[in-house]
């Protein structure tokens, strides 16, 4: 087996593997957080008024988080939302700043170190009349939550200590932002305890399934596809990012919309291809990923399909994890531990150590050699 607990030093992953198992019971501690500081949260959010815009930004899996709950929340929630990478807004912030529009940034950030992080900050005061922060961040001593503790205008979320992963690859502090950007902005749900529970019963069965989850991936191939719709779509750019991570670039990788994958991205698919596709909740929607996904299994030009889905498929590629009366939105949150232990398995797989997968060591943990110009 290549997920050997007796090798975790040998292997150089032991963070990144305790950091993946650590995910369901971090999600209840989220939870806690949530509910102990609710009631300064809903003051925070009650001065803003229902046509503020929130700017959901990070970057690399950071603004993964924000790219997931965005759709979601523009129908679950009470603000103008959109997801716009911190790259984005340092290097085009009149794209994306409005001066008489009042204005939430909420920042995801493990470390709250980034570069773009700080200056996204920055040039939204600078350029906004009435502008508010709130960031979730996994560090207390990241310089993204220390310049905002005493701002007036700023909420600073903390993630449990745990969140902050040691390993190059986020993992925990991926999902664990996720699960507390739904529970904060999300005014639809009132089952939230219940969600979170359910969510953390879905993970330890993944857990004690990752035999399994292992041998479907321990084989030889080197391209992955990765498909979705919805907010699964949008998952798709953090689990292919988590093996070109971990295998410094060794296994090829692209992601697209169950649907869009036609229109030219079908042409990636080789016979040493495996495509994965997070398989919508949504009964509807379901339909447009089993189209594509049967069109591929019938044309015979991938080496091995997966369906992951919370029901059954009736199809010979699926992975069933069955689950009740949970949306796509929520379902990303333990979808995304899946592509991270196939990740994981095959940075191993190719002889890489998923905790230092850089083998140039020019990919760090927080990015580096950033230059910030001055915004006149």
């Amino acid at each position: 087996m290549l997920l050997d607990k007796n090798k975790l030093e040998e292997k150089d992953f032991k963070n990144t593997y305790t950091e993946i198992l650590n995910q369901a019971d971090t999600w209840l501690d989220v939870y806690s957080l949530y509910e102990e500081r609710k009631g300064d949260i809903d003051k925070f959010l009650e001065k803003l008024g229902k046509d503020t815009k929130v700017i959901f930004t990070g970057a690399g899996t950071s603004e993964y988080v924000g790219n997931v709950a965005v759709d979601y929340l523009k129908t679950h929630g009470d603000f103008n939302f959109e997801s716009v990478a911190t790259t984005d807004l340092v290097s085009s912030p009149y794209l994306h700043f409005q001066k008489d529009q009042k204005t939430l940034l909420v920042s995801f950030a493990r470390s709250g170190n980034s570069p773009e992080s700080l200056a996204a900050v920055k040039l939204g005061q600078q350029l906004v009349d009435d502008f508010y922060n709130l960031p979730i961040t996994c560090a207390k001593d990241g310089e993204l939550a220390k310049g905002l503790y005493d701002d007036p205008n700023s909420y600073v979320f903390l993630e449990p200590e745990i969140t902050n992963d040691k390993g190059f690859a986020m993992t925990n502090s991926f999902s664990s932002m996720l699960l507390a950007t739904l529970l904060i902005f999300d005014s639809k749900s009132e089952n939230k305890k219940e969600i979170v529970e359910k969510l953390s019963k879905l993970g330890k069965e993944i857990y004690a399934r990752i035999d399994e989850l292992e041998d479907l991936v321990n084989f030889d191939f080197n391209r992955v596809v990765y498909l979705g719709s919805g907010p699964l779509g949008k998952l798709t750019k953090e689990a292919r990012l988590k093996i070109l991570e971990l295998t410094a670039g060794e296994v090829a990788t692209i992601w697209d919309s169950s649907m869009g994958f036609r229109h030219g991205p079908k042409s990636f698919i080789d016979e040493n291809t495996l495509l994965v596709s997070f398989v919508s909740s949504n009964a509807y929607t379901r339909l447009y990923d089993l189209d594509v996904l049967d069109e591929v299994y019938n044309d015979g030009i991938a080496k091995k399909l997966i369906g992951i889905a919370n029901s059954n498929l009736d199809r010979d590629y699926e992975l069933i994890f069955e689950s009740d009366d949970l949306n796509d939105a929520y379902l990303s949150i333990v979808y995304i531990v899946i592509a991270q232990i196939f990740a994981l398995v095959t940075s191993l797989r190719v002889g890489n150590r998923p905790d230092n997968p850089s083998r140039s060591n020019t990919v760090n943990r927080v990015v580096k050699g950033v230059t910030i110009h001055e915004y006149k």
